[in-house]
């Protein structure tokens, strides 16, 4: 290698249990890895394209990606992101140790390939099964995906709070939900580790994690630099490009991706700690990066500890490398359903995303709330064909009782379309109207028709086959008086409720509302838990939502009424007191 003239770059090594992981010589690509049950210290040095034992495709022959327009992304215009992943294991013959040493190098090698587009990969949660699977994972992709993440949001979420959890299987390449981070429902993909080349495998974990970040397909019009993470078929390569970086900025211009900017405890990031590589482990006070990297007054480079005087260095409740008091709004909501978060006066970091329990009415009652968002038909339609607005009821039962590709409530095991009933129509693929025809988003095959005057647009999302159709009605939406969509059935709303005993007259009474933790977010001039008290308002998740003045207002009260109060008596005592003793002078004197 040292007679090749290239320039080498290293992308995120790991000398942990020898060296592992990918470099890259120009255009090329290459992994290594330790010689397994060598004794000698002996590594293999690959293309990665080479380990391809045949044409692995992601996505179907005739994806329609040619109205795609992209614009150049140019990295490092937004800030850093951080992608908090958990990892769930049924495969490979090994040890608990060697399983957990494998991860922790797999999010190594994440982290580097995504840290090209400012985001962070961390690693917070490990999940092995050792005894059985909890859910049939031979069944189809989308059938084990599907199990996945309903498992995942009973069992996962409520351990630890994490934006992706990703499935390593046997026999499935891989299926992901497009632009799904943050979403506890469907923020989820699988993946198949087959051969034991964990550099390559680590691109096809790349490409689904991109599927969840809002990144389609890479076409003609998409360069990188040897080759495309994002591009339908499996090479090995290591680069994003301009394309996935402006499918993901549109995801978070589009409101997408909040829980990035979540800051995870050291204590549950699952790493060998490492000062300088710009994430706060274990042990750590802070990490700006390497010392000729770091910018930041208020952290030491060299050591990962805060500068001398500093409380903090980093987050969006540290200012000027003191804390934010108590009280002061750190996060925004960004719409009926999602709840601000505020600085607690004791961490540098804003309190992670909370928002209105699901099942909750929204938009005078239009909808229901569900993962943070007021989801109405008008809603779902911008998202799929910004500016657009719901079609009238008889599209929904036209389209979506046909049971085709434009129309209808799922797909069976087999690929066969599930025709909806009449009862259910409003729960199968979005229709919509005022759609700009022309410009039909990335990957769809629109269909558009007149039903009784209307006129009816939906979409067939053809991103290929390891990414599910984003047109499909959302969770939330109201089907029919009292009643949501859910599962391609309309249903009570009720059911959308969780298991979280918490009632906005009973538990919060009446002055505040359920959060999606079962926690009330109380209104100014009440105090959680119950709101039952005088207080700040906000939550025990999400800090108080008003600042204390109370020590200002007393020293204001103290300097300016009573501190002036006591001078004049002081006056006064001193007026009597010279007086007296004046008169007492004048008197002997006089005598």
């Amino acid at each position: 290698i040292e007679n090749r003239k290239h320039i080498l770059h290293l992308k995120k090594n790991s000398t942990c249990s020898g060296l592992r992981g990918v470099i890259i010589l120009g255009k090329e690509t290459y992994g290594v890895e330790p010689v397994p049950q060598s004794t000698t210290n002996e590594h293999l040095l690959y293309r990665l394209k080479d380990i391809q034992t045949g044409p692995v495709t992601c996505g179907v022959a005739h994806e329609a990606l040619s109205t795609q327009t992209h614009e150049r992304f140019e990295p490092g215009r937004s800030l850093t992101s951080l992608l908090r992943v958990r990892m769930v294991y049924n495969y490979k013959n090994k040890n608990e140790t060697a399983v957990r040493i494998e991860t922790v190098e797999l999010a190594n090698l994440l982290d580097g390939y995504f840290k090209q587009l400012n985001i962070r990969v961390i690693l917070v949660g490990l999940q092995i099964f050792k005894d059985g699977n909890p859910f049939d994972v031979n069944d189809s992709a989308g059938n084990v995906l599907d199990s996945f993440v309903k498992w995942r949001k009973a069992v996962l979420i409520p351990q630890i709070r994490h934006d992706i959890g990703h499935l390593i299987v046997g026999g499935i390449l891989g299926i992901a939900f497009v632009g799904s981070v943050c979403s506890i429902s469907t923020s989820g993909g699988i993946s198949v580790f087959s051969d034991n080349s964990l550099p390559y495998y680590s691109t096809v974990v790349a490409h689904e994690m991109g599927h969840n970040l809002g990144m389609n397909h890479d076409d003609n019009r998409c360069s990188c630099n040897g080759g495309c993470i994002m591009t339908s078929t499996a090479t090995g390569s290591t680069t994003f490009s301009n394309c996935s970086g402006n499918d993901f900025e549109s995801l978070i211009l589009r409101g997408g991706g909040v829980c990035l900017r979540n800051q995870p405890s050291p204590s549950n990031v699952i790493s060998i700690p490492t000062c300088g590589n710009g994430l706060v482990e274990q042990g750590e006070q802070c990490d700006c990066g390497k010392p000729e990297e770091c910018k930041n007054k208020c952290c030491d480079a060299a050591t990962c500890t805060l500068t001398f005087g500093s409380s903090c260095a980093q987050g969006a409740c540290c200012d000027n490398c003191r804390i934010k008091v108590s009280g002061t709004p750190c996060r925004d909501s960004v719409n009926t359903c999602d709840l601000p978060e505020y600085c607690d006066g004791y961490n540098s970091s804003c309190p992670i995303d909370s928002y209105v329990m699901d099942g909750l009415s929204c938009e005078n009652n239009a909808a229901y709330c569900y993962e943070g968002r007021c989801q109405t038909y008008d809603f779902q339609c911008k998202q799929l064909f910004a500016p657009a607005t719901k079609a009238a009821d008889v599209c929904f039962v036209t389209a979506n009782t046909r049971g085709d590709l434009f129309g209808n409530c799922g797909v069976t095991s087999t690929g066969q379309f599930i025709a909806c009933s009449i009862a259910d129509s409003m729960c199968g693929k979005v229709q919509c109207t005022n759609v700009n025809v022309n410009k039909p988003p990335p990957g769809a095959h629109v269909s558009i028709q007149v039903v009784q005057g209307s006129t009816c647009v939906n979409a067939d999302f053809n991103l290929g086959s390891d990414v599910l159709d984003p047109g499909y009605v959302k969770p939330g939406s109201p089907c029919a008086s009292g009643k949501t969509c859910l599962n391609f059935n309309c249903v009570n709303a009720s059911l959308l409720l969780p298991n979280l005993n918490c009632d906005a007259q009973a538990t919060c009474n009446g002055r505040g509302i359920c959060n999606d933790k079962g926690h009330c977010h109380c209104n100014n001039g009440w105090a959680p838990p119950y709101c039952d008290r005088s207080g700040r308002g906000g939550s025990i998740d999400s800090g108080p939502a008003q600042i204390d003045y109370s020590l200002r207002n007393g020293l204001l009260i103290f300097f300016l009424l009573v501190v002036p109060v006591l001078v004049v008596l002081i006056l006064v005592l001193l007026y009597f007191f010279r007086r007296e003793s004046l008169d007492a002078c004048l008197k002997r004197f006089c005598k």
